[in-house]
């Protein structure tokens, strides 16, 4: 009974890992196998989560952080804080500079891009926000690089939040969120081709040496 009990429980870790092999390979198109999905970081930074949250929720906080720092320093700088909550097939794209807050909670299939921030608004407004102090993504959420949900703000499921967004309310489910974008000024490009022509100009014009006084040019 005992042995059946353990062979249950290794087939049950046996399959999840193997959905998150899946998982890496289905969502980043450079690679091409189960072994090459086991050495993405993003990956890497979840398996070493799954070990730290039961050790946290038990009280075991010092191993748990110990884990989670092991994690970042081996993820390049992944850092998942042991006390968030997080669903299955969690993904993290390239997997630089993420951070996730002690009252994060991620639903199924969310998938965060580098440099995202889950975190706070402050230590100086913590105090006052209650338990939650972090941002609660639904199902199906995508955030792109370098964006921050701030604060205990909702994103909706299926919502995208787009590259460099600040968040700091809460977004409908489905809705998409941009940050401006990169415009072009045709009056300062007109301006800059200008001054490149005179340079131009001035650099290939030969200059002619200053007339001597009191003597002949020839």
């Amino acid at each position: 009974m005992k042995n059946s009990r353990g062979r249950t429980a290794w087939h049950r870790v046996w399959r999840r890992v193997v959905t998150d092999l899946d998982m890496v390979r289905e969502r980043d198109p450079s690679i091409r196998s189960r072994r090459e999905a086991a050495l993405h970081p993003g990956l890497q930074a979840i398996w070493v989560y799954r070990v730290a949250a039961p050790l946290h929720r038990r009280g075991n906080r010092l191993i748990a952080r110990l884990l989670s720092n092991v994690a970042r320093t081996l993820t390049g700088g992944i850092e998942i804080h042991p006390g968030a909550t997080i669903g299955n097939r969690f993904f993290i794209d390239h997997g630089a500079g993420v951070v996730i807050g002690e009252t994060a909670t991620i639903g199924e299939d969310v998938t965060l891009f580098h440099q995202v921030t889950l975190g706070s608004v402050g230590w100086w407004h913590d105090s006052g926000s209650g338990p939650r102090r972090h941002p609660t993504l639904r199902d199906g959420v995508v955030v792109g690089a370098n964006a921050s949900i701030l604060g205990p703000v909702t994103v909706g499921a299926g919502a995208t939040v787009g590259a460099q967004s600040l968040v700091l309310t809460d977004i409908p489910a489905g809705a998409r969120v941009a940050a401006p974008t990169a415009t072009t000024h045709p009056s300062r490009l007109v301006l800059r081709r200008i001054d490149l022509r005179a340079v131009s100009t001035a650099a290939t014009t030969p200059a002619q040496a200053p007339a001597s006084q009191g003597f002949p040019t020839w």
